[in-house]
C-alpha cells in the first residue's frame, strides 16, 4: 500500500492529508497550526509507511520546503496548487453532500467549514496521481495543535 502526505501550506496553520493510494482512500486529514505540523506528519510515519510527502507550491512552500528537509522528512515533492482553494469548496460537497432540505438549497448558496485546507490537500493528491479518493469518515475541521 502506498501512503502519501499532502501539505496545503499556510501562514498559520497547514491542511494536511494522509492517504492510501493503491485503495484510493484518504485514512485521516488535519488542520494543524504551524507548530505542530512536523509533530503530526511524524507521528503519520510513525505509524504508516509513508513514501512521498507532497507539497503545495503556494503560501510559505519554501519555508516548509526547507524546514522538512530539515526534519529529515523526505521525500518532498514540490506540486502545483493553483485554484485549489476555490475548487475545494466544490469537492466538499461531493464528499459531504447536504442532507435533508439542504439537499434542496443551490449549492452556491451553502456555506461550507471555514477552514477546509484539508480539503485542498485532498485535491493536491487526486491532482498529482490523477485519481479520485474516497473519504470514508467525518472530517474534523477543527485546528490541531
Amino acid at each position: 500500500m502506498k501512503k502519501v502526505i499532502a501539505i496545503d501550506p499556510g501562514n498559520k496553520k497547514c491542511g494536511l492529508l494522509l492517504a492510501d493510494i493503491d485503495d484510493a482512500i484518504a485514512i485521516d486529514g488535519k488542520i494543524s497550526i504551524n507548530s505542530s505540523v512536523i509533530n503530526l506528519i511524524n507521528h503519520w510515519r510513525e505509524e504508516h509507511s509513508v513514501e512521498l510527502i507532497l507539497l503545495g507550491n503556494g503560501t510559505t512552500s519554501q519555508y516548509w520546503y526547507s524546514e522538512l528537509h530539515s526534519a529529515r522528512i523526505d521525500p518532498v515533492k514540490l506540486v502545483d496548487e493553483r485554484m485549489t482553494t476555490l475548487r475545494a469548496r466544490e469537492r466538499y460537497l461531493e464528499i459531504f453532500p447536504p442532507k435533508s432540505f439542504m439537499q434542496f438549497i443551490p449549492k452556491g448558496l451553502i456555506l461550507t467549514p471555514k477552514n477546509i485546507d484539508v480539503v485542498v490537500s485532498l485535491i493536491l493528491i487526486e491532482d498529482y496521481f490523477k485519481i479520485k479518493l474516497e473519504w470514508s469518515k467525518s472530517i474534523d475541521f477543527r485546528i490541531w495543535i
